[in-house]
């Protein structure tokens, strides 16, 4: 569907722009090989079933949405998912800049939707060849629910190193099915979730002050031999101390989800895939390998802080269980108010006394 054809609700971003320039960059990229695809789907689908049902007996986490639906799909497929999934997440703030000031208006301006959505189309573009799987959210739509995975990124891995490829195949899908049953079998999660992108998305863009501000602290940042970049990319460096607050949030959270989908990769993959460790170490390599001009890209879109999560979030769960086994990690399913903080995920040790504290109190 053409961009202009979807009305006021495309918001700041010009969707069609974005896909076209996402196409162009990919435009190059090999093909996959025929028959390649279709036989993903069926080990995948076999796969996202049999992950289901090991992350549950590991986890005691249990989908309230039915099976897991997997779709296997190339770099352009998940380019267009992610940009139908970033519409729906926009649409909102697309309806305050219409009805907002003139200022925030001209944010749906041709010119800037089309720079605005080059800009997502390159970004995609980037990241498709990167990504193995994700899994998309249920929207307020009821659009979503479903794990990709990215066919040929998949199979070009398991080619270059030689992976026996269902045994693979499942422990990919072992850590994004984690993420379904999280975000389904968490009662709260999906509304606390959305509740964060809509507090972020309801926060201003960063005026004149605000970026000059932003630019004394790199240099200060700099002057200290810290990166400025390394607390959410161009994103942390330009948020103001309101956006901050919001900001650490979601990375708290973020770092909790994928430490606890790592661990769960572990655990639920113990016996069923005997090469994880290799997987694991191939993978953490190939997450840390970015040089030159892709590390400068890591950096700016807040890759490096991502990668990051994964390491600190899974200290955090493994202290945790450590401490007081999966009764005590469970907790962090039982409210909002239990999920760590970003400085408890970095010292774990303060989130097991502020929860331990609040069970004693209401004992």
């Amino acid at each position: 569907m053409a961009d202009d054809d979807r009305g006021p609700a495309s918001g700041p971003v010009a969707w069609d722009v974005a896909e076209r320039v996402a196409r162009a960059v990919l435009g190059a990229a090999r093909a996959t090989a025929p028959g390649v695809l279709p036989s993903l789907e069926l080990d995948f689908a076999e796969a996202s079933a049999l992950a289901e049902s090991l992350v549950s007996d590991a986890t005691g986490l249990t989908s309230s949405a039915g099976p897991t639906r997997s779709v296997v799909t190339d770099r352009m497929g998940w380019v267009r998912a992610n940009l139908r999934s970033f519409e729906r997440m926009l649409a909102p703030l697309g309806e305050r800049l219409a009805s907002g000031s003139a200022r925030s208006r001209r944010a749906l301006s041709p010119a800037s939707r089309s720079a605005a959505g080059a800009e997502v189309g390159l970004l995609l573009a980037w990241m498709s060849s990167r990504v193995l799987g994700q899994y998309d959210m249920p929207g307020r739509d009821g659009e979503g629910d479903v794990v990709y995975y990215v066919g040929p990124n998949v199979a070009e891995l398991e080619r270059r190193n030689g992976f026996a490829p269902r045994e693979f195949r499942l422990w990919i899908a072992i850590h994004e099915v984690t993420h379904r049953l999280q975000f389904t079998g968490v009662p709260w999660l999906q509304d606390h979730f959305r509740e964060l992108v809509d507090r972020g998305l309801a926060i201003g863009a960063p005026d004149g002050r605000a970026i000059l501000d932003a630019l004394v602290r790199a240099g200060s940042e700099l002057r200290a031999g810290r990166n400025p970049l390394a607390d959410g990319g161009i994103v942390g460096l330009l948020a103001s101390s309101e956006q901050l607050v919001t900001l650490r949030e979601a990375q708290a959270l973020m770092s909790l989800l994928e430490g606890h989908g790592d661990v769960v990769m572990g655990l639920a993959g113990e016996g069923a895939v005997p090469g994880a460790p290799r997987f694991a170490e191939t993978l953490r390599r190939r997450r840390e390998s970015a040089t030159g001009v892709a590390r400068v890209v890591q950096q700016l879109v807040g890759v490096e802080t991502k990668l990051r999560q994964y390491a600190q979030g899974e200290h955090f769960v493994e202290r945790v269980r450590e401490v007081g086994g999966d009764e005590l990690f469970s907790r962090v399913w039982s409210s909002p108010e239990a999920l760590p903080t970003i400085e408890e995920i970095r010292d774990p040790d303060l989130w097991v006394g502020r929860v331990t504290e609040v069970a004693r109190a209401r004992a």
